[in-house]
């Protein structure tokens, strides 16, 4: 239980650096590209359109 809260925190902690830096649009865009390739691996030529 302490360590899932203590993750969560991290995760937010390091979500707050980023918009901080001004880097929060580019990490997102990262982030929703990765997650897409994770969850379809076999879709090598699709674009994400947002």
């Amino acid at each position: 239980m302490v360590g899932e809260v203590v993750a969560d925190a991290e995760a937010v902690l390091k979500l707050r650096a980023v918009q901080a830096n001004g880097d929060l649009d580019d990490y997102l865009a990262y982030h929703h590209t990765r997650e897409h390739q994770r969850t379809y691996p076999d879709q090598h030529d699709y674009q994400l359109g947002a």
